[in-house]
């Protein structure tokens, strides 16, 4: 097979992985926008449904929901990720077996961390509600900002770490005012990235949830109403979660391509 035919034939596999991932994609997009209420059926150009979703105000109480759990457990996770980030790479030459610890809810499966933490909390005798979602979901993206945070840190000159020490810095200060600005790119990246996990996130939510609506996100809403079929008010709701997800993924990529000043 020559050069130029692989090439081509490199191109048609391409083409038909993004053509499988982005057409239903941009099939539920333009549906959110049908006139009619049939889910196939085209029938003209209308913005009905994104206001039937302002309307509703399940929809709307489970969106405020999820705002809460989202902003508390990403300001948490953000804060804790941080610091670990910092611990495990000042440590790094003492073994893996920290590593492993922390990188577990990476990679262990969403169902299995979900009844792990139903059962610490049932242990507990916890109520659950928000609460316990929040606490859940901070667990959960601590392990990404800990991992975004470290790949800054591979870069990190700590030179000037020990230079700050040496002219009489505490570890506060030197923390502070040298670390944390140079760790900022990273440390937004990590937190937008925990920030759009957490909205998406329905089995861990969904376990550690309480039985009231006071408990109940955006993704267990969607869940909810999709037993009954898929309506184009769905669809719309299915965009907006869509479009804020791509956004902050977006802005988090774009942060963590920076280069350290003076590199």
């Amino acid at each position: 097979m020559t050069n130029r035919s692989s090439l081509r034939f490199m191109l048609l596999i391409l083409s038909a992985t993004f053509a499988f991932l982005y057409i239903p994609i941009s099939v539920l997009f333009a549906l959110s926008f049908n006139a009619s209420g049939l889910p196939t059926a085209w029938t003209g150009f209308s913005t009905h449904w994104y206001g039937e979703l302002i309307a509703n105000s399940d929809i709307i109480g489970a969106a405020l929901n999820t705002l809460i759990v989202a902003i508390v457990s990403t300001l948490a996770a953000t804060l804790l990720g941080t610091l670990l980030a910092i611990g495990v790479e000042i440590r790094r030459r003492k073994g893996r077996v920290l590593e492993t610890v922390i990188f577990a809810p990476m990679i262990i499966p969403d169902i299995v961390l979900a009844i792990a933490l139903l059962s610490f909390f049932s242990m507990l005798d916890f109520r659950m509600g928000l609460h316990t979602i929040i606490i859940s979901h901070t667990v959960f993206n601590l392990a990404f900002v800990c991992a975004v945070v470290r790949a800054r840190l591979k870069s990190f000159d700590w030179s000037i770490v020990e230079a700050s020490t040496d002219l009489g810095a505490t570890p506060p200060i030197t923390l502070r005012r040298v670390i944390l600005p140079v760790l900022t790119p990273a440390v937004v990246a990590g937190a937008l990235l925990a920030f759009t996990l957490s909205i998406d996130e329905f089995i861990i939510a969904y376990f550690t949830a309480g039985s009231g609506r006071d408990s109940i996100t955006l993704p267990m809403q969607i869940f909810s109403m999709i037993r009954f079929g898929v309506t184009p008010e769905i669809n719309a709701l299915a965009v907006l979660v869509m479009t804020l997800s791509v956004v902050a993924l977006a802005i988090s990529q774009r942060l963590n391509r920076g280069r350290l000043p003076g590199q």
